[in-house]
């Protein structure tokens, strides 16, 4: 628990400083559901990480018995450089396309549009994201490295240094890295990933852009994002972000029939908002959407 405190303030400092001093849009720090994204940041690092981790930790084990070895001893063979190279392009490729059919398929935009709904971009709205949504990430982008032997020391790296980045592009700075954009990228990229309109089917690329330019998916105009989030209501408070994705599944049955999935999201923001007034003082939740209903549960595949 101290250890995600330590972190927490170090990651507040560090990115307060960056924030001040390169904005890419005016801002303040305790902006529109701080508290919100705060939950998702203490959710993550007291219960989901802890699961993540030993979702991996099996599928090592279970990937052990497959007939792998010549494939893994060839890697082994390759100087340490190359190893690195060879699995943070496999990975990037895994997590692009992994991206891509977040976006694509009902199934899994119903979780992956969590991260989407935050109208404020900084370097905690990275941690917005459903705990569903971010097990299958994690384990779609580490999979290359998992089949491949590498050990989960090294594993756990490439996880902490894309964790990092990954608060690098969501923050709200800008700074331009030259020719280095073309292997890293930078944040307005994945600002424009975020923006309220048709253009956020761009840039899903999670470090190099390189998987965008080669997909057709890249998009880097002149201008700078306006607006962020999506277009369709969404629950503002943390319980019904989560909740919401399983409505669909589950209400009819535990309200026996006599509740929409509308109402059953609305009564738990509500009892979330009322403890988290209770909690903070007051509350970042500005009342329960009026519909989760326009192409949450409408969209094809929206209501199984």
């Amino acid at each position: 628990m101290w250890v995600a405190a330590l972190f927490f303030g170090v990651m507040s400092v560090l990115f307060w400083a960056l924030e001040r001093s390169f904005p890419a849009r005016r801002e303040r720090v305790f902006r529109s559901e701080w508290g919100t994204d705060f939950l998702f940041y203490a959710g993550q690092a007291v219960v989901w990480n802890g699961a993540v981790v030993s979702g991996l930790v099996l599928v090592a084990q279970v990937t052990t018995a497959l007939p792998l070895g010549g494939l893994r001893d060839s890697v082994r063979s390759l100087p340490l450089w190359a190893q690195i190279a060879l699995i943070i392009v496999l990975c990037d490729v895994a997590i692009y396309w992994f991206h891509r059919a977040s976006h694509a398929l009902p199934l899994l935009w119903r979780f992956h549009r969590v991260h989407h709904t935050t109208e404020h971009l900084d370097w905690l709205a990275a941690y917005r994201e459903h705990p569903i949504d971010g097990f299958f990430t994690r384990l779609v982008e580490n999979l290359p490295a998992i089949l491949l032997g590498f050990p989960l020391e090294v594993i756990a790296g490439f996880v902490a240094f894309r964790g990092l980045w990954g608060l690098f592009i969501h923050s709200n700075v800008s700074i331009r890295l030259g020719p280095l954009e073309w292997l890293v990228g930078a944040p307005r990229l994945h600002h424009w990933h975020h923006e309220k309109s048709e253009n956020n089917h761009c840039n899903f690329a999670n470090l190099s852009p390189i998987m965008d330019r080669l997909f057709g998916t890249f998009y880097d105009p002149e201008a700078a994002p306006l607006r962020f989030g999506i277009a369709e209501p969404s629950p503002r408070s943390y319980l019904g972000q989560l909740v919401a994705p399983l409505v669909p599944a589950w209400s009819v049955r535990a309200f026996g029939g006599s509740r929409s999935a509308d109402e059953v999201v609305t009564r738990l923001e509500h009892a979330s908002a009322h403890a988290a007034a209770r909690w903070f003082g007051r509350t970042g939740v500005h009342g329960a959407s009026p519909s989760i209903r326009h192409r949450w549960l409408d969209r094809p595949g929206g209501a199984d």
